[in-house]
């Protein structure tokens, strides 16, 4: 078996992240990889928006203020959850789906492409030696969000990356048979 697909076989979410995070340069080759997601008609449906430092907590602000929207009597626990989300990992990076009217692809398709490149970037974290999760949540299907992080009428939140340097060992994720999940027609 060859590294790469060793490496595939061998890739987890680590929900648990610290400092370091990936450079600038760095994360400017791991969305390289992104941007080679499979994309219909090139319509290149997908664009991502960093939020690092300070600014993670005045995302965290908004993430607050979209929960007392949806919730006002939220708790403060909840609350406190809301505001601190963003600090637990040094970047973060949100994947926004570009929905474009086209005759042969369909919003759907357009999201498949931009999560596509919401997985390549999460591989090719991993592969730069670094570390991160895919998390949504009702944030990610908030207006107020969305319209907070100044996306159009026609994006959506695909997903928020959390990236940074693992902490703590990699989890052990069970081998799955792949005659559980593969059938023939």
């Amino acid at each position: 078996m060859n590294d790469i697909l060793r490496f595939l076989q061998q890739r987890s979410s680590s929900p648990k992240l610290t400092d370091p995070a990936p450079s600038p340069a760095q994360m400017s080759e791991i969305f390289r990889a992104a941007l080679r997601a499979p994309d219909h008609a090139w319509l290149r449906p997908w664009r991502f928006i960093t939020i690092a430092g300070e600014r993670r907590a005045a995302f965290g602000e908004l993430l607050e203020a979209a929960l007392l929207s949806r919730t006002p009597d939220a708790d403060e626990a909840a609350r406190s959850k809301a505001r601190n989300a963003p600090l637990r990992a040094p970047l973060l990076v949100v994947v926004v789906a570009k929905l474009s009217e086209h005759p042969k692809v369909p919003p759907q398709e357009q999201r498949y492409s931009a999560a596509c490149a919401a997985h390549a970037l999460l591989l090719a974290t991993e592969a730069s030696g670094y570390a991160g999760i895919w998390r949504t949540g009702a944030p990610a299907f908030d207006r107020d969000v969305m319209t907070g992080l100044g996306l159009t009428a026609e994006e959506e939140v695909i997903g928020f990356l959390y990236i940074g340097s693992r902490q703590g060992p990699a989890k052990t994720l069970p081998q799955l048979d792949t005659a559980d999940f593969v059938s023939g027609w």
